[in-house]
């Protein structure tokens, strides 16, 4: 499989688990909670596709390894970047470089990086800011879904999981990445 030019930052909370469903310890640790329809194909086709994948999220680690695990995702991750570690939360710049860092990018290697996430005051300002192209997954309806600032306006938007493997694909594309890869049994079932 040729190499994916790009590497998708994907945040966690309503982008692969509905928010909705979490079920929460009483040390405040996610102890479970539902991916939102079409998450868990999403993940495992993006990384069948060859793509790079670090979660960026606010939380604590413990939550998102319960919630990857049983999602059966956790190892498709190469990283995690939660806030609890980097003690910063998104849309600091320090969440964004922490995740750049633990992939071995340099700050100036942001250009490669598509944010995902579900919070344009978050997920696409913390990415805008740095240069990473940001994709809002509207989703849910618990988040505002138009730009309070310019630096919330997202370079993409999707509303469903299965539009993110075909919109990655059409940006390496534009970038002059790698050949686009064949889609996956899921997807092609899905369409």
């Amino acid at each position: 499989m040729t190499p994916r030019d790009l590497i998708i930052l994907l945040d966690c909370g309503d982008t692969i688990i509905d928010e909705g469903t979490e079920v929460h310890g009483e040390d405040g640790i996610v102890l479970s909670g539902a991916p939102i329809p079409g998450a868990v194909a999403m993940v495992r086709d993006i990384a069948a596709a060859g793509f790079r994948i670090a979660l960026v999220a606010d939380g604590r680690v413990a939550s998102f390894e319960n919630l990857l695990t049983a999602c059966g995702l956790h190892d498709l991750f190469e990283t995690l970047t939660c806030s609890e570690t980097v003690r910063h939360e998104k849309p600091s710049a320090r969440m964004f470089l922490a995740a750049l860092g633990s992939l071995g990018l340099r700050p100036e290697d942001a250009g490669r990086c598509v944010m995902v996430g579900n919070n344009l005051a978050r997920d696409v300002a913390g990415a805008n800011r740095l240069g990473i192209t940001s994709v809002h997954m509207a989703w849910t309806p618990r988040y505002p879904r138009e730009p309070a600032a310019p630096e919330e306006r997202p370079d993409r938007t999707i509303a469903q999981p299965s539009e993110l493997l075909p919109l990655l694909l059409a940006l390496e594309a534009e970038r002059g990445g790698a050949d686009p890869a064949p889609a996956s049994p899921a997807a092609r079932a899905r369409a």
